[in-house]
Formats: C-alpha cells, sequence, structure tokens
C-alpha cells in the first residue's frame, strides 16, 4: 500500500533561497516594518528638522540627518551590528566583526524566523534614527566637519554598548529582565541624554536665534511630523521579530497612546496659553510615541491612554515650568527638546512599563511570564518582591545609559574639539547654509544677484566679481 505524502503549494514549500526555518510571512512584514523605520529618518526627521528650523538653518539641518543615516549604515555593516548583537566578548558589547560576508548574511538571525540579512538592516535603521535624534539637540550652529566624526565615534563607543547591554540576550541588562519592548531606553533615552550632553559641548546659537527662531515652513514640519508617526508602525510592530497577536497589540498601543498625549499637550496650551499650538501638539505627538515605546506590547491598551496622558503632560510640565526655572536647563541650548521629548519620556515610559507590564503579553513577546511583571500587577497576584525587583531593574537601566550617554558623549566630543571646532564662528553662523554649505533652501530668481551684491559691495577689487556682474557695476558708475 502505497502512502500518498502531503505537498505544500509552489510558493510555500522550502527550497535553497527560502529554507525551512524561514517564515515568508515574517521576513516579509520584518523588511517592511525597517522600511517604515527608514521612512521615519529619510524623509521624516529630514523635512521636519528642514521645516522646524529658521530659513537660514533649512539645508544643514536637513543634511545632518541625511549625512548621519548614510554613515551609520556604513558603519553598521562593516563593524556596528556585531559589536551590537554579535557573539558576546565582555557583558556590554560584542566581538568585532563585519556584516558583510554572504555565508554569514544569509544564515538565520540570532531571534526570528528570518535571515542575518533583514535582522542587519532592521537594527541599522533603529541606529540610524538614534543619531539624527541626536542632531535635533545640535541643529543651527555645530560645525559640519565636527558632526561628520561624532556621528561614527558615538555609534561605535555609545550606542553599541546600549544595544548590547539591553537587547541581546547575552546583555547583562537583558539578563536582568530590563522591559524595553522597542527603544525607550537604548535609542530615546540615549539620544535625549547625547543630545543634551552634546549641544553642552558643543555651546550654544547666536543670541538672536535663541530668542527668535520660528519654522521656515510649518506645513513641512507636519508632513515630517506625519511620517514619523505613521513610521512607528514599523518601529514597534517589527520588534517581536514575528507577525503575531503582539505586533498587533503594539500597533495599536502606540497609536492610541500618541493620540492621547498629543490632546493632552494640546488641552495645557490651551489652558495656560490660550491657543492651541500647531508646534506643541507635534511636541506632544513625539512624547506620545516615545513613552509608548518601551511598553508598546507589554501593556493593555487602557495602560495606553493612561501613558498618554502622562507623556502629554509630565513632559510638558519639565519643558514648559522646570526648565523655564532652572539656570542649568537655560544654559544649554538644546534646539529641539530632545531632553524632554525623547530622554524625559523615555525615562517616563521605562518606569511605567515597570509598574503596569501584563504577565500574560510579557510572555508573548519575552516568553518568560515570571521573569517580567510590573508592580502593579506583582501587587494584585500576591508578587510584590518580583514586581519590586522589576522597577529596581528600570532604573538600574536609566541610571546606565544616563551615565554611559553623559561620560561617552563628553569624552567624544572633547576628543573631536581637539581636530576641529565643534561650533561654527559667529561669522558663519550669522549667514547659515551659505556659509556652511554654499546652497540655500528656497533659491528664488534674483536672490542670488542680490546676495553677490552684498558680499562684495565696498570691495575695492572687482575682480573678485564674476565678470558679468563687474562689467555692470563698471557701467552703473
Amino acid at each position: 500500500m502505497t502512502r500518498t505524502l502531503f505537498s505544500l503549494p509552489a510558493n510555500l514549500a522550502p527550497d535553497e533561497a527560502s529554507p525551512e526555518w524561514m517564515n515568508k510571512g515574517d521576513n516579509a512584514w520584518q523588511l517592511t516594518a525597517a522600511t517604515l523605520v527608514g521612512l521615519q529618518s529619510i524623509p521624516g526627521l529630514l523635512i521636519l528638522y528642514g521645516g522646524s528650523v529658521k530659513k537660514k538653518w533649512a539645508v544643514n539641518s536637513a543634511f545632518m540627518v541625511l549625512y548621519a543615516f548614510a554613515c551609520v549604515l556604513v558603519c553598521w555593516v562593516l563593524w556596528g551590528y556585531r559589536l551590537s548583537f554579535g557573539d558576546k566578548m565582555i557583558p556590554f558589547l560584542g566581538k568585532p566583526n563585519g556584516a558583510l560576508d554572504g555565508e554569514y548574511l544569509i544564515q538565520p538571525a540570532f531571534l526570528g524566523s528570518f535571515p542575518n540579512a533583514t535582522m542587519v538592516f532592521f537594527q541599522g535603521v533603529f541606529a540610524a534614527i538614534t543619531l539624527v535624534l541626536i542632531a535635533g539637540a545640535l541643529l543651527g550652529r555645530m560645525n559640519f566637519y565636527a558632526w561628520m566624526l561624532f556621528v561614527p565615534l558615538w555609534l561605535t563607543f555609545s550606542y553599541t554598548i546600549s544595544a548590547f547591554s539591553i537587547w541581546y540576550p547575552d546583555g547583562f541588562l537583558a539578563k536582568m529582565g530590563l522591559i524595553d519592548y522597542s527603544g525607550g531606553y537604548v535609542i530615546h533615552l540615549s539620544s535625549g541624554v547625547a543630545g543634551f550632553t552634546a549641544a553642552y559641548w558643543v555651546g550654544p546659537r547666536l543670541t538672536q536665534d535663541r530668542e527668535r527662531f520660528p519654522p521656515n515652513n510649518i506645513l513641512l514640519m507636519l508632513a515630517g511630523a506625519g511620517l514619523l508617526w505613521m513610521g512607528w508602525t514599523g518601529f514597534n510592530g517589527g520588534d517581536p521579530y514575528v507577525v503575531s497577536t503582539d505586533a498587533s497589540l503594539a500597533v495599536l498601543n502606540t497609536h492610541v497612546c500618541t493620540a492621547t498625549s498629543l490632546l493632552t499637550w494640546l488641552a495645557l496650551d490651551l489652558v495656560f496659553f490660550k491657543k492651541p499650538s500647531v508646534i506643541g501638539a507635534v511636541q506632544g505627538m513625539i512624547t506620545g510615541l516615545v513613552c509608548i515605546t518601551p511598553a508598546a506590547g507589554v501593556v493593555q491598551g487602557w495602560a495606553a491612554i493612561l501613558m498618554g496622558l502622562c507623556s502629554g503632560s509630565i513632559p510638558w510640565f519639565t519643558m514648559m515650568v522646570v526648565h523655564k526655572r532652572s539656570e542649568l536647563l537655560q544654559k544649554v541650548d538644546d534646539t529641539m527638546a530632545v531632553l524632554h521629548t525623547h530622554a524625559i519620556a523615555g525615562s517616563l515610559g521605562g518606569i511605567l512599563s515597570g509598574l503596569l507590564a501584563v504577565p500574560k503579553l510579557s510572555a508573548l513577546f519575552y516568553g518568560a511570564p515570571l521573569h517580567y511583571i510590573g508592580l502593579f500587577y506583582g501587587l494584585a497576584y500576591g508578587r510584590a518582591g518580583a514586581g519590586l525587583r522589576q522597577i529596581g531593574v528600570q532604573l538600574l537601566g536609566i541610571l546606565f545609559v544616563v551615565a554611559l550617554n553623559i561620560v561617552s558623549t563628553s569624552i567624544i566630543c572633547l576628543l573631536v574639539q581637539l581636530i576641529v571646532p565643534l561650533r561654527m564662528s559667529e561669522e558663519d553662523m550669522e549667514i547659515g547654509d551659505e556659509a556652511a554649505h554654499g546652497e540655500e533652501a528656497y533659491a528664488i530668481w534674483g536672490d542670488e544677484e542680490e546676495k553677490v551684491d552684498t558680499k562684495y559691495r565696498g570691495s575695492a577689487s572687482k575682480d573678485k566679481l564674476p565678470a558679468s556682474r563687474a562689467a555692470g557695476q563698471v557701467e552703473m558708475t
């Protein structure tokens, strides 16, 4: 008697290019999620920054984003990925190695049912957006050459340590059970503290720029903000590394928390300033996205709303009240307020994760229900000790990331300063994009001629002018 074996359709059957260990659906979603995260930077934050700053800084601000994204991806495949997610060398760092060998890239990733190539790309866009967020604190005065050096150094000596310690299974904080679903610590707390620290060393913008720094294009800023918000579907939805119910929960919680945070910030602006601010609404949107990130798939829907209320009010208070009363905070020129929108909101999300994490949902993500439990559930289930331990681990993680980034960022800035100035000259800051790059964001016909006239007005040497312009002046005289 012959037995008929069940056979899969040709499009689902494993072959050399689609081995049995790889899940085609998971791989497809992971690449999609990575692309969504990439779009948050290029063009999302590129046009958000470009529209948020003064006209004279639009090109420089956008270019800082573009350069950081490209530089990080190259450094990532050369050495960054294996330092962050490679075989353990020490408890907080992997062994240095490249991620370019074809044989390595088609092997299974350290987690998930997809190849290393997919994981390298996915984690690479996360690393890139972290540097892009740091740039937000430095807009309007950092020497671009210094930025070119800062990016690979910070990626190598700060980001890789946080990523390995918290996200890689052999990292010491990962083993302790730190809850950081998608980067509240690794990305947002790190970028907020590093950006603020770097802003201290770089120095402030010109006085007139600090006092008046109106957005040159609010609609463009909103377009970037929209890409940032919608891209967070991949940011939080991609971190389970599988197409799952937990990924769906993370996506829904992300958007619910963000909307709540935006409305809370808007309400506070209305109550205290009597006007609904578009810029304020974007700040509330960002703090909501950041706050839910460490908890996205391990909390319930009502907790996402509670977190949105907190993220729309506590960073609002630190920015609008505490900042204005603190001499230290006012001394440091944090252009896009990343300390409040990312460091404060990220820390808040980490603490709330330690309070609100549901053991069953944690099991869906981590696979270890007894190891991850919010304090409130620990009290409810008679496991107060476990809940208190979780809060302790969350606080320890905050202290570690803050200390790491203050020290590493300071050392990097001091080293870069030995090679090139961190800050542009006063004269170049008066001009902006034209001085830094020889380009302007909005080139209106006739502006160039007027600029040349202004630049060379009063010069005794007309041979410095283009021949046509010099001839024109001779005719006029």
